[in-house]
């Protein structure tokens, strides 16, 4: 598409402020900042939770500061416990080791004395009527979404049968038109162009998806940019989806002296410190490339499920080459 602007590559990870978590978080978590509210724009270090645990005690080894600290039943019962005097004491013993971020889960309530030390020390407090175990759930779940390791690819993707496929190549190979040849087939656009990379730390895989500017949209030389859910209908785009397989298409006399006619080869795509299965598409006239793809994903689910072409075929051979001599042998033993 037109306007093409430099790749972000946050390959370690997107830096984000507790402003975004507290607007990521909407519709998901019900957060109400109590203290540092002019504080926003403060970057959160390490998209973790952490209950403040021995912390609250005294003791600091270990002590994990740059995560979202938790305050629970548990903390507020032992704080209470306390006196007034000593829990602040204790309070401003974690700002004082650098703790700026405080989450009041349980519908507890920070004191005022809490929060004059938090707004004196920099430091952000939010409330939440949610109970401990279910806050730190859903906060990892956003937390884990805003710091995700990404990049932007220039590629198209495509889901081909439930697998999520990019197309990369050099421009005028045919990615959008291959793409929405899919479409007219029953497959759905994810995103054209420029597709987005985000990386699931915990599970080691990626997710694809376009841009809020670009979703939906494809262009096609010679006729233009395209809305695939008005010409196709809603059902024809999808959002972010897992990304499984990368097809290269290259130009024929590219790659005429290393096609891999058989398979033999494993190629793999790195994207993120993820492999990838990679298949390299020569393309040349009259290539039906819409086929192409469609029998590369049926292909490429075989083989995930365990099957491998190349050795049934491997197989079969030596049968057909060890059934001569095994026949001479039964003659004679049969005295023939």
């Amino acid at each position: 598409m037109p306007g093409r602007k430099k790749a972000g590559d946050f390959s370690k990870g997107v830096r984000f402020t507790v402003g975004d978590f507290v607007k990521s978080s909407a519709g998901r978590i019900d957060l109400k900042v109590v203290a540092g509210a002019g504080r926003m724009d403060m970057v959160i270090a390490e998209p973790i939770v952490n209950r403040l645990g021995l912390a609250l005690t005294g003791f600091y080894d270990c002590f994990a500061w740059r995560r979202v600290q938790l305050i629970g039943n548990a903390e507020c019962s032992y704080l209470a416990s306390l006196g007034e005097a000593e829990s602040e004491k204790r309070f401003k013993g974690l700002l004082e080791r650098k703790a700026r971020l405080f989450v009041f889960t349980g519908g507890h309530h920070a004191k005022p004395s809490i929060k004059r030390l938090a707004e004196e020390s920099g430091a952000v407090i939010m409330e939440t009527p949610l109970t401990t175990r279910v806050f730190s759930r859903l906060a990892t779940f956003v937390l884990e979404r805003l710091g995700a390791p990404r990049v932007q690819l220039y590629g198209t993707m495509v889901e081909v049968f439930g697998v999520g496929v990019l197309f990369e190549g050099d421009a005028g190979l045919g990615k959008s038109e291959t793409a929405l040849g899919l479409i007219k087939r029953g497959s759905s656009l994810i995103a054209d162009d420029v597709t987005l990379i985000r990386k699931d730390v915990a599970n080691n895989i990626l997710y694809g998806r376009a841009s809020k500017a670009t979703e939906g949209f494809i262009e096609i030389r010679g006729i233009g940019i395209m809305k695939i859910s008005r010409v196709f209908g809603v059902n024809a785009v999808a959002g972010e989806r897992q990304l499984k397989l990368v097809v290269t298409f290259k130009r024929l006399g590219d790659v005429v002296a290393d096609i891999d006619r058989v398979g033999l080869r494993d190629v793999k795509r790195n994207i993120l410190g993820v492999e990838l299965p990679n298949i390299i598409v020569p393309v040349s006239e009259g290539r039906d490339l819409v086929n192409l793809v469609e029998t590369a994903v049926q292909q490429q689910k075989l083989i995930s499920s365990g099957y491998d072409p190349v050795d049934e075929l491997s197989e079969h051979l030596r049968k057909r080459a060890d059934a001569p001599l095994e026949d001479k042998k039964r003659r004679i033993k049969n005295g023939r």
